[in-house]
């Protein structure tokens, strides 16, 4: 039986390694996903060669995405520029679950609380790493938009449109600026104005900077002007931001990540100590003092929320 069960633990481990790599690495561009609502289901995937999911992946996802919930995570997707769909993103997040829930119990004496601790861990590992590609995607962004306002500045002086420069953008810049601007020529080509196209954009890449620089252009296109002079002011103006906000990041990063050291260490030695010496944790939990030991733990995580969200806001400056 316990062959069994460590046979059966390792399979979904493996699954879930492959579904990631497979998922990640995948050939069909995220591009063809988001644009399949206005030209159809069939036109991209036909175009591609690819075929069809499942009815059954099919059904989940179609249930999945008409929800609230859905819809933040279809959000999240693409700002990461993760190829998954929400249904798969849900069944990643099932299989880490359970995985690491076999795993925890295996190595935690068999004990329901041991497999409950690493359903937890796999429940927020998959939204950990999108919060992380995202976070490094958006970071990305912004670094590259002063070049990318410099490199539209020089095509409208030369004489292009600014979907041309756009363009332009999209071929020589390096991802994940040029993949962007590659969505909004292509959203341009299929027949969405200009405003819908940079709106879209905006979706994915929630920038202030970027928000700056869509204004101006729709502002612009209204009432006329010279968009390569707004546009090379507005660089200036985006580099000393980022100038500012890199120093600030410099100055700030040991209260930025003492806080969330010191906010994961009481979760991470009471899980170390949970596995190692089961017996030390539960005599907080005895009959004649559990509600003193509930007091001392609801009172650490009170203490620890209380001091996480100070910190942060202490290194949150606002440029």
């Amino acid at each position: 039986m316990n062959l069994l069960l460590i046979g059966g633990g390792a399979l979904i481990l493996i699954l879930l390694i492959v579904g990631v790599v497979v998922s990640m690495s995948g050939q069909s561009s995220l591009v063809e996903e988001r644009l399949t609502e206005y030209v159809g289901d069939d036109f991209y995937q036909d175009a591609a060669g690819e075929e069809k999911a499942s009815p059954v992946s099919e059904w989940v996802n179609i249930q999945v995405e008409g929800t609230q919930w859905g819809d933040g995570v279809s959000r999240s997707l693409a700002q990461a520029d993760v190829k998954l769909k929400p249904g798969e993103y849900l069944a990643l997040i099932v299989i880490a679950m359970i995985g690491l829930a076999f795993v925890a119990w295996f190595f935690g004496g068999r004990s329901i609380v041991s497999a409950i601790i690493g359903a937890i861990v796999g429940f927020f590992l998959p939204r950990f790493y999108i919060n992380r590609q995202k976070n490094k995607r958006l970071e990305s962004f912004s670094g590259q938009l002063p070049d990318m306002l410099s490199l539209m500045v020089n095509g409208l002086r030369a004489g292009f449109s600014t979907a041309q420069a756009m363009e332009a953008v999209s071929k020589e810049m390096p991802p994940p600026l040029s993949d962007e601007f590659k969505r909004v020529v292509q959203e341009m080509q299929i027949g969405l104005s200009m405003e819908d196209s940079m709106d879209n954009i905006l979706r994915r890449i929630p920038s202030e900077d970027l928000d700056l620089v869509i204004t101006a252009i729709n502002v612009q296109r209204e009432v006329g002007g010279n968009l390569a002079e707004i546009l090379d002011t507005i660089a200036h103006t985006i580099r000393e931001r980022v100038r500012i906000k890199g120093e600030i990041r410099v100055l700030t990063a040991q209260v930025m990540y003492s806080g969330r050291f010191l906010a994961l260490l009481p979760f991470i030695l009471s899980s170390i100590i949970w596995f190692g010496n089961r017996e030390y944790v539960m005599s907080v939990f005895q009959p004649d003092v559990i509600y003193c030991g509930f007091a001392i733990f609801g009172s650490a995580l009170c203490l620890v929320g209380l001091g996480y969200f100070v910190m942060m806001r202490i290194a949150d400056i606002e440029v």
